[in-house]
């Protein structure tokens, strides 16, 4: 494992394959960290494919630092990724990504198209009760418990246990917040997310999509995925000229299949990712 501090926040990452080698970023969904089952094996076979890829912890997940200043989270983990992107000189990039993944991957190539090659994302998040969700467990959660129990009890979160594990410093970047500075910066990242009628991606508008001129595939999700809609989907292809829109190597169940997976060491919800390996390559080397 790697560390590096980028726009002051430390940022735990992997860089696999050859030097030089084309490069490839991979990031994860959720809360997950880069080595959940399934990133790593994904990455494995890009490498045998000739290619370098990154994997990286994006802040508030895995070993990197926890944050919280900034108006939105998925803008904050979106300049993180341009900036690890420029700190280890990798661009222009192939970036992938998968749900929560996904929308920082368009976030990042819309910020800084020079630096990617190609653009592969699934599992889009998307629609009223997904990005309800979203705003829920990832800020709601947190701002309750802060107005119960102040930062002590968000540090005893589940939700942040993985984070203090592997970064102990976190559980005092935590402790260090003021509880009701805490919760209305709760409140910001939670209407961050809210559905819009004019574009399928919060933090990303017309101008936004209009940037994404590099080759870009997009798979379709399930029609019965209310976390990823297909609509979803189907309307980030509608926005971006060119792109491809490709089934994916699953069925139709797999988002709910994959979210019943427990999560314990060997398993994860990412873990039939290795799937897409021959599309993206595909893809890639064209």
């Amino acid at each position: 494992m790697a560390y590096t501090d980028i726009n002051g926040i430390g940022i735990a990452y992997d860089l696999l394959g050859d030097p030089g080698a084309p490069a490839v970023v991979i990031t994860p969904g959720g809360r997950f960290p880069r080595d959940t089952q399934g990133v790593p094996q994904l990455a494995e076979q890009l490498v045998a494919s000739g290619r370098q890829v990154l994997l990286w912890d994006r802040p508030n997940c895995g070993g990197s630092d926890i944050c919280f200043d900034a108006p939105s989270e998925s803008g904050m983990q979106c300049d993180a990724l341009v900036g690890l992107l420029r700190e280890l000189d990798l661009g222009p990039v192939a970036m992938l990504g998968g749900s929560g993944g996904s929308r920082i991957a368009l976030l990042a190539a819309a910020a800084a198209p020079e630096l990617v090659s190609h653009l592969s994302v699934w599992w889009i998040s998307g629609g009223p009760i997904s990005l309800a969700q979203l705003a829920a467990y990832y800020c709601g959660d947190s701002a309750m418990a802060a107005a119960r129990g102040g930062m002590e009890e968000v540090a005893a979160l589940p939700g942040w246990r993985e984070q203090i594990e592997r970064n102990p410093k976190n559980r005092e970047i935590i402790l260090a917040q003021d509880a009701n500075a805490f919760i209305e910066r709760m409140q910001q990242w939670a209407a961050a997310y809210a559905y819009s009628e004019t574009s399928p991606v919060p933090g990303m508008g017309p101008a936004e999509f209009a940037r994404l001129a590099m080759p870009t595939m997009i798979f379709r999700s399930g029609q019965s995925d209310i976390s990823h809609t297909r609509r979803t989907s189907e309307w980030v292809h509608e926005m971006i000229a060119g792109s491809q829109l490709v089934e994916p190597p699953w069925p139709d169940q797999e988002w709910n299949n994959c979210s019943k997976i427990p999560l314990e060491p060997g398993r994860g919800r990412f873990e039939r990712w290795p799937l897409l390996a021959p599309q993206l390559l595909d893809f890639l080397n064209r």
